[in-house]
């Protein structure tokens, strides 16, 4: 009460009673504008239900898999209206029997989950809990989207909890309050432009703008022209009233789609959705698609799961790349979720890459997709000319076979510097992973452990496994006391290369600084694949090195691999006509090698293809990896009920993690001894075999075993 009402004021500095008639008037105020605190996730005890469908049926947030069920809630009447499939909801999970009062299961700790569908009665006998909160209005999980995450899950052996927490993203506040924008008319065909390169890229973006599906996979031409050539078939889709979805595998490659959608169409018509926005922008973007404001997408592997309404195209670039395998539960890879997506859509695919995979050739092999290739005219005039060490080289140079950069690689690279930059690719990241004796080339060991030593930066030798320094190495067989490398990382492959070329800057790029674009003067670019960045005009030459590294990686991929890597980077490189030249330092007659030196990754893939048919090997074959500690694998094995057509091999002891390096997934915990089993089945047998593991995997949770057994259905590397 203030002075004004007879009320003298008190003596005291902070108390109510002494404040001027202002300062009470500016806190009436600023109580006025206080937004009324928030209700707590309430039991609801006593509470009125839902006049209509009372019955909530809600998936937690549990993600283990004897969980992967729904489960019945009562709906208050307070909650009536905003509780609608598809929104968010928080309930109380893990109350027993004895929990019940006034008919109501109360107790339990509060958990998100989503509201799947309302009903009037409940398949549960017993007393229900109500739902504690509905978290937003907003309906997040549509019933395409659920269905997604559902065959998803059921293909990976995993629970469709883990599929949606991929599929969702979390929550922003602020972005759901903000209105998404009016969606646009839609534009234009657009023109076949570079399609025409192709032989039937122009039927193929007339088919996209009729309203047609139709299903390829693309070789695309060497250079800069691929992110055009996807913008287009996104523009063909949309001017067909439909919605487009283009998965790339990373932040650099979805920037230059996302620039070529913007120079074709407005910026208005596609989202961007990448890690590299944050939280707040990613949200309000997948809400404008959600919302239907947006018909176009463009982003990487956690786009796969996009809600674009009224999907007309699927489209994935370079489906080779590690980036597009998800490392978290059930762990799926976006070229397979877009091939669901396509069926159960009834849209169009496109799988495009400078390379070609295995999977890539089985889906033309099979005749689900169409090849969409130029002819070879197109690809000798886009293509730079690869060189390898051959005959006349080491008549000339006897330690060309054996020597890291031949005569060839340094006349290339001087050559190239005359006319712009020049690409060095180089396997490794770092200083100097291995070391050897200089004298008879036997691997240096460390005497403690037997672990490979490493040479680190300053000359200082460390073991990879212990850690320890090593300052008094000789060699064991020959008693030598000098080392030499024998995979040399980017930062000293650097180095050397500053030293032969002193006044040619050098700039590397890798996995600590990855570099976007360089610049068209001269300069030495040395990169780890992946890790290329373009060339403003396209670089003179690139040399690919250690290509017995790539090459001899004891796995399946690593041919293939090893090709779709150069294959990369040569893409980079100045038409043939235009001097560009690649150098790969191999042994010239490998199949990979020879497929670089003709430019056919499609004939490398259908070979590669026929030989894992006879062998039964992926993806011919489904196949499943189950690995942990050697008895929990043993006891996992017996328990599980396979396909009368399985077959297991092994299990292998897994090499365990190097200390100091990050772990891969599946791989054992630092410290563990774990083995590996594979399961193998043939066509037509993987949903059997993926329903077998998760059933047996459910019954472990539910004994609560305490060995963790991890399976991974269609594992990417296989050794």
């Amino acid at each position: 009460m203030s002075s004004e009402n007879g009320v003298p004021r008190g003596d005291g500095d902070g108390g109510a009673e002494g404040a001027p008639p202002e300062q009470l008037a500016l806190i009436r105020e600023s109580v006025r504008k206080a937004k009324v605190p928030r209700a707590k996730p309430r039991t609801w005890r006593g509470a009125a239900l839902a006049p209509e469908l009372p019955v909530a049926r809600v998936l937690v947030d549990k993600g283990v898999l004897h969980l992967d069920r729904y489960f019945d809630y009562a709906v208050p009447a307070e909650l009536d209206a905003q509780a609608q499939p598809g929104v968010r909801v928080r309930v109380r999970f893990g109350a027993g029997r004895h929990r019940v009062r006034e008919g109501r299961r109360e107790g339990g700790g509060l958990i998100d989950g989503f509201l799947i569908e309302r009903r009037a009665e409940s398949d549960y006998a017993g007393p229900l809990a109500a739902l504690a909160q509905v978290v937003s209005p907003e309906p997040v999980l549509s019933e395409e989207l659920l269905g997604l995450a559902r065959a998803v899950a059921d293909r990976y052996a995993g629970s469709l909890a883990d599929v949606l927490q991929l599929a969702v993203p979390p929550r922003n506040a602020r972005a759901e309050q903000r209105p998404s924008p009016a969606p646009l008319p839609p534009p234009g065909a657009p023109e076949a432009g570079s399609w025409a390169r192709y032989d039937h890229g122009a039927a193929f973006l007339d088919a996209l703008a009729s309203g047609g599906a139709p299903r390829a996979v693309w070789n695309a031409l060497p250079g800069p022209l691929w992110s055009q050539e996807l913008a287009r078939a996104v523009a063909a889709t949309l001017a067909s009233g439909r919605g487009a979805l283009v998965v790339v595998p990373d932040g650099r490659a979805a920037a230059r789609v996302d620039a070529a959608l913007t120079a074709l169409l407005c910026p208005d018509r596609h989202a961007l959705l990448t890690a590299d926005a944050g939280p707040e922008k990613r949200y309000a973007q997948w809400l404008a698609v959600r919302r239907g404001s947006v018909r176009a997408v463009v982003g990487t592997r956690a786009a796969m799961f996009a809600p674009v309404r009224d999907l007309g195209l699927v489209a994935v670039w370079d489906d080779g790349d590690d980036s597009h395998s998800e490392p978290h539960a059930p762990q799926p890879h976006a070229r397979d979720v877009l091939l669901l997506r396509a069926a159960l859509d009834r849209c169009a695919f496109l799988l495009g890459s400078w390379g070609c995979t295995v999977e890539a050739a089985q889906l033309v092999e099979t005749g689900w997709a169409r090849p969409l290739v130029a002819g070879r005219e197109q690809v000798r005039r886009a293509a730079p000319l690869v060189r390898t060490v051959g005959d006349e080289d080491l008549a000339r140079d006897e330690a060309a076979r054996a020597a890291r950069l031949p005569t060839l690689a340094w006349q290339a690279a001087r050559e190239g510097l005359r006319h712009g930059p020049v690409l060095v690719q180089v396997p490794r990241r770092g200083y100097t992973p291995r070391m050897a004796c200089d004298r008879c080339r036997a691997p240096a060991r460390c005497r403690h452990c037997s672990g490979p030593l490493e040479g680190q930066d300053g000359g200082v030798l460390r073991c990879g496994w212990c850690g320890r320094e090593e300052s008094a190495w000789h060699c064991p067989e020959c008693g030598g006391f000098r080392l030499r490398a024998q995979i040399v990382g980017a930062r000293r492959t650097a180095e050397e290369l500053g030293r032969a070329f002193p006044a040619v800057p050098v700039r590397t790029s890798g996995r600590e600084h990855v570099l976007d674009t360089v610049p068209d003067t001269p300069a030495l670019v040395v990169s780890t694949p992946g890790a290329e960045p373009v060339a403003e005009n396209g670089y003179a030459a690139a040399l690919l090195l250690d290509g017995w590294a790539m090459l001899g990686r004891p796995d399946l991929r690593a041919g293939e691999d090893a090709l779709r890597r150069w294959i990369a980077a040569g893409a980079l490189v100045r038409p043939q006509g235009e001097g560009g030249t690649v150098v790969v330092v191999a042994e010239p007659t490998l199949r990979p090698v020879q497929a670089l030196v003709r430019w056919d990754p499609v004939g490398h893939a259908v070979r590669e293809l026929s030989e894992r048919a006879e062998l039964g090997f992926p993806p011919v074959s489904r196949m499943a990896a189950v690995s942990g500690p050697p008895a929990a694998v043993a006891e996992f094995l017996t328990a599980v009920e396979l396909p009368p057509d399985a077959e297991v091999l092994g299990p292998v002891p897994l090499p365990p993690p190097q200390p100091g390096r990050p772990r891969r997934p599946g791989a054992p915990p630092p410290g563990e001894h774990w083995e590996r089993a594979l399961v193998r089945v043939p066509p037509g047998s993987g949903a059997a075999l993926a329903t077998a593991l998760k059933t047996a995997q459910a019954a472990r949770m539910v004994r609560g075993s305490a060995d963790q057994v991890r399976i991974r259905v269609d594992p990417p590397d296989i050794g």
